[in-house]
């Protein structure tokens, strides 16, 4: 394994607005910047932040500051004093993989085994494609720990190869101890490229140029829902990306899939995807926008036996809640008219600000409007490795619905 470097850090004590105080009471994970009145000393990244109750200055919870971000401090330890240590890590990564023993006893080699808050480790993933295990952080805050973490993850996923990926804010940055993007911190890279299954169909991840860690585990459950469905029918795969719903749709039997998406690159992915699985259907790619494409499809009279738009996050800040609320509904419409005649319309959403109820509530209002009954099949959320433990965390929704006419 690559040395990894030893940081020293400090522990710091801090105290809050009464508002924040009964936030992180609640066990939720983020301190900003402007709920401390009280800090003992300047920190950095990494460095221990032990809050105290304002009025009996006893432990609230402990986390670690980062004063790159406006979430100040993040947190991994409430209510009871624990020393954060080795041992507490393993601790935690233990509890992680328990999460998601069911999972691992499928015909599946990729997982999420660290999701961010939702398993203690604010702003650090660790995703498993078969031997290998990419870690990505998306906080200086973590570079101190990598030393006591990193061995660990290796001896409870099996994995042979470590990649170390950084988010565009962490990389080039004089502060990142000369880790970069891409770097192998264990084993053997043999290809950038690495096969993993997902309930018995063969994907592709990037694990060095890839997007997030290589691919998007997230939606493992409704791409085998879709292909469960897909038997002898046409599908529409809008948004495809790499060719999720598009393979497993295949796999389950299409006769004939159409993958849409902007990205040329992509659905060269998808075409790789599909060969690896050898499926008997047709698979037909369009590259253009998603709405010019779908009011093309449109326009042509084209229907499909299933239609699946899983766009992209349309809402990254508060002021673009509105503009993604009029997308998922003109997606919706637009999805509706090129349904066959009790077909299946799944539409998702990956926007954590669009919350499941009003994305819901917009898709069939969006339905109706198109003179479409619907029968609602399946609601989905977040698979078993993407557990959610607060609010904010949560941001992945699906529904099935058959149009009937």
């Amino acid at each position: 394994m690559k040395e990894l470097p030893i940081i020293e850090t400090k522990r710091i004590a801090v105290k809050l607005k009464p508002s924040a105080e009964k936030m992180v009471r609640r066990g939720h994970p983020w301190v900003f910047q402007d709920s401390i009145t009280k800090q003992s000393t300047a920190a950095e990244a990494g460095d221990l932040a032990i809050i105290y109750d304002s009025k009996k200055n006893s432990f609230l919870a402990c986390g670690f500051f980062d004063p790159q971000s406006p979430i100040r401090i993040k947190l991994i330890q409430y209510k009871k004093q624990a020393l954060i240590n080795k041992e507490w890590f393993e601790a935690k990564i233990d509890e992680a993989k328990k999460i998601r023993t069911k999972l691992l006893e499928t015909a599946t080699n990729s997982y999420r085994l660290i999701f961010g808050e939702n398993d203690s480790f604010p702003g650090f993933i660790a995703d498993v494609y078969d031997h290998v295990l990419v870690v990505k952080l998306y906080s200086h805050i973590w570079f101190p720990y990598l030393k006591e973490i990193v061995p660990y993850l290796i001896k409870t996923s099996g994995c042979k190869t470590v990649v170390l990926r950084l988010s565009r804010l962490l990389q080039g940055n004089n502060t990142s101890f000369g880790h970069y993007d891409g770097e192998v911190l264990y084993g053997t890279l043999e290809s950038e490229v690495v096969i993993f299954k997902e309930h018995g169909v063969l994907f592709s991840a990037n694990v060095i140029k890839g997007h997030k860690t290589g691919y998007f585990l997230d939606h493992r459950y409704n791409r085998k829902k879709v292909g469960t469905y897909a038997k002898g029918k046409t599908v529409l795969d809008v948004f495809s990306y790499a060719g999720g719903f598009s393979v497993h749709a295949l796999s389950g039997g299409a006769k004939e899939v159409t993958s849409l998406d902007i990205s040329k690159h992509a659905l060269e992915m998808a075409k790789e995807n599909v060969a690896l699985n050898a499926p008997k259907g047709k698979h037909i790619t369009m590259v253009s926008d998603a709405f010019e494409g779908l009011q093309r499809l449109i326009s042509q009279k084209k229907t499909f036996d299933i239609v699946v738009i899983d766009p992209p996050s349309f809402a990254k800040s508060a002021a673009e809640i509105n503009k993604a609320k009029h997308s998922y509904s003109r997606l919706a419409k637009l999805g509706a008219q090129l349904v066959a005649k009790n077909g299946i319309l799944v539409l998702a959403s990956c926007s954590s600000r669009i919350i499941a109820e009003d994305f819901f509530e917009i898709t069939e209002e969006a339905i109706l409007q198109m003179n479409d009954r619907f029968e609602l099949l399946e609601k989905t959320y977040h698979d078993i490795d993407h557990p959610v433990t607060f609010a904010e965390g949560a941001y992945l929704k699906c529904a099935y619905y058959r149009l009937v006419y």
